[in-house]
């Protein structure tokens, strides 16, 4: 191949080399030749030279040695030689290197030439790779072809000015102006550079974003003049007048409108016109709509549009196109916590995308699905999601259960079904499940009391089919254990019963003694499980005993540990074994879907905002429970003192133990003196204010005033306390459970203090209240009190 070979030559030849070593070898002796040309005096081919180099460098092949000539050529006063090194320019400069530099006149005194074509090249060629010390020196030539009379120049820069703001946002002041008025232009293209341009401006600069605001109403009539007129072959894309002008426009519109009363309410006729006049069946129609979809949701837009947005969401369900179908859940996926309802609508497309098999698909049908379950289609979507928890792929089967989990914890109608629901996940995908899983079934069957007997059967049942799921196995034994008794009665009414003896249960977990499959986790749990069995049967002991001794040499330390306590148990403190071994109490733990300061009687589930108003109120409990509800203690198993109405839980008197005052939360800090009127509490507009007055030398009334300086009344208010041990309280009936808004009333709780001891005082006071459709509840706790209280 000759030196002077042309550009096609050079290309068939590269193309038809068969192995990548016949073609390294071609293009490094054509760029030695190149190389020897560069050299040479100018003869007429260096940008014959300079566009096969291009070639190469395209083909990833080093070409760096050919910047000089970009800079050579683009001096050049022929515009074919021009364009070859404007080209060049733009693929083989960057800002990081110096020869960029080398071509700043040229490119300025490019942007003043008589030719349009010259002058669009410096442009193009700007917006490509200038760097901020070029925008910086050439921004007063791009403000004035901004305002030049030539169409085709004034949209390329246009296109150069956004690339300058990009690099240099402080040159935003200098072309606000000139964008400004390119807004008049009737040329597409300019007007697609301009809102390019001011869009670009509106969203690095919050004066300039209130300076186009002004501009809503234009934007307006030239988006309707393009959704309105007729054919017009030359922006015709497939039935639409121009889309990309149009989305360009819509996503201006989103920002301006964004917070903004006004600009909303201007532009909300022409977004229902746009959602309603576009055609869907072609890309070009989707694009518009969804661009719709996300200036309707992203502004303060009324709520008749903001569903026909879901419902146009709704419709790209149904498309054939999975790109479409993507992206319209990922939209609805933003907009579920605000617009449930209208989401809600769709649920029966979106639980048919769990079958689609483009895994990207599934994934958002998931995502999509768990956010729409409420307390009102628990039922229905759930047999969906365990449906498609049986055949997803194993990549979703850990978000799938957890999803599933939130949402049992969250909405269970009853604590049958949530056992249920989660035996079923344990059983279909135990080996994905989260690591609290375990303890958190736990501790939801210890708090259903009536359900023992029936959780305990299905337990058995599941443990002898298959032991291969340890985490449904762990929970099995452990249930085993605690409710043997239950089981080997054979009396069960939610269930079929089953006449299970003792070998039968021991012969079942001995097997997951020693089962393989079963981790150190697994085995404590049998382990022990087979332990707690030696008091709740009567003629296996022996048996049990000599399980638990074979393991007192366990090579694992834990399960050695175990069995040499346990043997410890029945030689020398065997008298003490039945008392050490009795059925755990309920377990006090707050677990995910439940509120805290759960009664021992059963958990109180998260409800619904529109519910927890009526059933948030904590009744009263008998003084032999453990009721308390304020966490005083923070874990502790001393003896309450409830009070009427509420429960009044707190530790004794301070002791000179290691321990200290459980109370004193300032870790023995002095109590500073408060004056006799503090503010306690305030936030979401709800402010608490203490007042104190002693009447006697033990005795002493504190009133608690709540104010609301919100727009809106707030109901149903709940004040709740908690002292000390040594301290009496009595809480006096409330003025009322409804504060007025604008602090135009007041709510009073009057709460009589005695404190014979005069300890320190320390109260703490639960507030619950209903804002806006939303319940609040906070604990606030007082230290500080009146140096003349006691």
């Amino acid at each position: 191949m000759s030196p002077s070979v042309r550009l096609q030559e050079m290309i068939r030849v590269i193309r038809g080399a068969r192995t990548q070593g016949e073609e390294r070898g071609v293009i490094q002796r054509e760029c030695a030749a190149i190389r020897a040309q560069f050299r040479q005096a100018d003869n007429g081919t260096r940008s014959h030279n300079l566009a096969k180099l291009l070639y190469v460098h395209m083909l990833g092949y080093p070409a760096h040695f050919g910047q000089m000539e970009c800079v050579r050529l683009i001096a050049s006063p022929r515009y074919n030689e021009k364009r070859v090194g404007y080209l060049g320019a733009m693929m083989l400069l960057d800002e990081k290197q110096d020869a960029s530099l080398l071509i700043t006149n040229s490119i300025k005194n490019d942007l003043s030439h008589s030719s349009q074509y010259v002058q669009s090249l410096a442009l193009c060629t700007l917006a490509c790779m200038g760097s901020a010390e070029m925008c910086r020196d050439l921004a007063p030539e791009i403000d004035r072809l901004l305002r030049a009379s030539n169409s085709y120049i004034k949209k390329k820069a246009a296109l150069c000015a956004v690339h300058m703001v990009r690099k240099v946002p402080e040159l935003g002041e200098l072309f606000t102006p000139a964008a400004r008025s390119l807004l008049s232009e009737k040329n597409h293209g300019v007007l697609h550079g301009a809102v390019v341009l001011i869009t670009e401006l509106c969203e690095r600069n919050p004066d300039t974003l209130e300076q186009f605001r002004k501009a809503v109403p234009e934007l307006v009539l030239m988006m309707k003049g393009l959704v309105m007129s007729g054919y017009s072959p030359e922006h015709n894309v497939a039935g639409i007048s121009d889309p990309f002008l149009q989305v360009r426009i819509l996503r201006l519109l989103r920002i301006l409108g964004r917070n903004n009363d006004t600009a909303s309410d201007a532009m909300n006729d022409l977004l229902a016109q746009v959602a309603t006049n576009t055609d869907s069946s072609k890309t070009a129609g989707s694009a518009v709509l969804y661009e719709t979809v996300l200036t309707v949701m992203d502004i303060k837009s009324e709520s008749g549009l903001r569903v026909l947005a879901v419902n146009i969401l709704g419709r790209f369900l149904l498309n054939n196109d999975r790109n479409i179908r993507y992206i319209s859940m990922t939209s609805l996926q933003k907009i579920v916590q605000t617009d449930h309802n209208a989401v809600q609508r769709h649920r029966g497309t979106i639980v048919d995308c769990l079958k689609d098999q483009d895994a990207s698909v599934k994934r958002r049908a998931l995502e999509l699905s768990l956010a729409l379950v409420s307390a009102v289609n628990i039922r229905s979507l759930m047999k969906e999601l365990l449906l498609f928890l049986s055949s997803c792929p194993p990549e979703l089967r850990a978000h799938t259960t957890s999803g599933i989990f939130n949402a049992a914890e969250r909405y269970a109608p009853s604590q049958r079904w949530h056992i249920d629901t989660i035996l079923h996940v344990l059983t279909t995908a135990g080996g994905d499940v989260r690591d609290e899983t375990v303890p958190n079934l736990i501790q939801l069957i210890t708090t259903a009391t009536e359900l023992h007997c029936y959780t305990v059967h299905k337990l058995y049942r599941a443990l002898i089919t298959d032991i291969s799921v340890q985490s449904l196995v762990q929970v099995a034994c452990w249930c085993i254990g605690e409710y043997g008794d239950l089981l080997l009665r054979g009396e069960c009414e939610e269930t079929e019963p089953v006449q299970v003896t003792e070998d039968d249960v021991l012969d079942a977990l001995e097997t997951v003694l020693q089962s393989h499959m079963s981790s150190p986790a697994t085995r404590g749990f049998a382990l022990t499980a087979t332990m707690k069995l030696s008091t709740r049967i009567t003629h296996n002991v022996d048996r049990i005993r000599s399980i638990v001794s074979i393991y007192g040499s366990c090579i694992d330390v834990e399960l050695q540990q175990r069995a040499v306590e346990y043997n410890a148990l029945f030689k020398k403190y065997d008298h003490m074994r039945a008392a050490v071994l009795e059925r755990m109490p309920v377990i006090d733990k707050s677990s995910p879907g439940h509120t805290n300061g759960e009664s021992a009687g059963g958990t109180i589930k998260e409800l619904e905002p529109t519910k927890l108003t009526q059933e948030i109120v904590f009744p009263q409990e008998p003084s032999n429970q453990v009721c308390d509800l304020l966490d005083l203690l923070g874990g502790s198993g001393e003896p309450f003192q409830p009070s009427p109405s509420l429960s009044s839980t707190a530790p004794g008197p301070a002791s000179s133990t290691a321990g200290g005052d459980l109370l004193d939360l300032l870790g023995g800090l002095d109590v500073t003196p408060a004056p006799p009127s503090v503010t306690v509490y305030e936030k979401n507009g709800v402010t608490l204010k203490l007042q104190t007055d002693r009447q006697t030398d033990t005795g002493m009334t504190v009133t608690i005033t709540a104010t609301n300086s919100t727009d809106g009344d707030i109901t149903g208010l709940t004040l709740q306390a908690a002292v000390p041990k040594s301290v009496q309280l009595q809480m006096k009936a409330p003025s009322g459970d409804v504060i007025p808004a604008h602090g135009l009333g007041q709510v009073t709780q009057t709460v009589l203090l005695n404190n014979p001891n005069k300890v320190s005082l320390k109260i703490r006071v639960r507030v619950c209240y209903t804002s806006q459709s939303s319940v609040c509840q906070d604990t606030v706790q007082i230290d500080s009190f009146p140096s003349t209280a006691w």
